[in-house]
């Protein structure tokens, strides 16, 4: 069956059942949950104006994975951002789990590969935003989805050589700045899910002491896309003494890029219900929180959440 068969509806199916995989290789690619789906738009829009350039349905993935990518490549070059540093990636956004978990192979999608924890976690999403975009999708097709040297070349437009040594330098920079992970882990330990219930409860009680047990004392707090950084656990002593001030939290447990979350509400004084505040992804280390990344709320829908919650569970 080659691409001038297939009708519009027909190929808009083939389009969609590669549209959640697509949509994480373009979130690695930009770092924003946003951007990634502005990107997927124009990559499925340049897919359809180009269809009748496809040799046949058998190569619509690579085809689809090549177009996503320039389309992400392209918005880098005019986006012409200033070079980050690791503790300023303002715009960083999480993703929700429930929609990685929809990337998995199937019958009609063997190919595809499972969102392993390693490659989908802030830190290292944070990492790889450090890469010139050509490393970076040199990385990402090559050890995240698979690919050969000579598949990664052939999309890129580099010679095997390029891409091999793209690679090597990608690969040099993770390994000197990303921590320590479990491979072998990708769904939450006993240890993620007892600090996830005790950020939650601390959070709500306000209670200092309990919430400062839970954390190391190195513990590094970001707000992207504030460029402010908070490092050592009693630079957060005020700012949990303003989040009492602000009125009354409740936090409903979720998770991110494969690692713990909480979704809190306010109700500030005088309101009737809690309102959709903020997202926490918290990274566990040995000895409680080491990191906390806190995101505004604008991702609750993709979540799955609520914008407002107006019970108030009995204590």
């Amino acid at each position: 069956m080659t691409a001038m068969s297939l009708d519009e509806s027909t190929f808009n199916a083939a389009l969609e059942r590669h549209r959640r995989e697509l949509h994480v290789h373009c979130y690695r690619m930009l770092g924003s949950f946003d951007e990634a789906e502005d990107a997927l738009q124009d990559a499925f829009l340049r897919a359809w104006k180009a269809r009748a350039g496809l040799s046949g349905a058998e190569g619509l993935r690579a085809w689809l994975y090549k177009i996503a990518t320039n389309v992400c490549l392209d918005g880098l070059r005019a986006k012409k951002r200033r070079a980050p540093t690791q503790g300023e990636i303002p715009w960083l956004q999480p993703y929700p789990d429930r929609l990685l978990d929809e990337v998995a192979p199937s019958a009609e999608e063997p190919d595809a590969v499972v969102v392993a924890r390693e490659t989908i976690e802030l830190t290292y999403m944070a990492v790889i935003q450090l890469l010139p975009p050509r490393q970076r999708a040199v990385l990402v097709l090559r050890d995240v989805l698979e690919w050969s040297a000579i598949e990664t070349a052939e999309m890129l437009e580099l010679t095997v050589q390029s891409a091999n040594s793209a690679l090597q330098r990608a690969r040099a920079t993770l390994k000197e700045r990303l921590p320590a992970h479990d491979a072998e882990r990708d769904a939450l330990s006993e240890d993620e899910q007892r600090l996830l219930q005790g950020f939650i409860a601390t959070h709500e009680s306000g209670d200092w002491s309990a919430a400062a047990a839970l954390m190391r004392e190195d513990i590094r707090v970001s707000m992207p896309p504030n460029p402010d950084v908070f490092e050592g656990r009693e630079t957060l002593r005020p700012l949990i003494a303003r989040a009492v001030a602000m009125g009354e939290w409740r936090l409903v447990p979720t998770s991110a890029n494969r690692m713990p979350c909480a979704a809190s509400y306010l109700r500030r004084p005088g309101d009737t219900v809690f309102r959709a505040f903020k997202l926490d992804v918290i990274r566990a280390g040995a000895g409680g929180i080491a990191e906390i990344t806190t995101f505004g709320a604008s991702l609750f829908p993709a979540f799955g959440l609520p914008d407002e919650l107006a019970e108030v569970r009995e204590s």
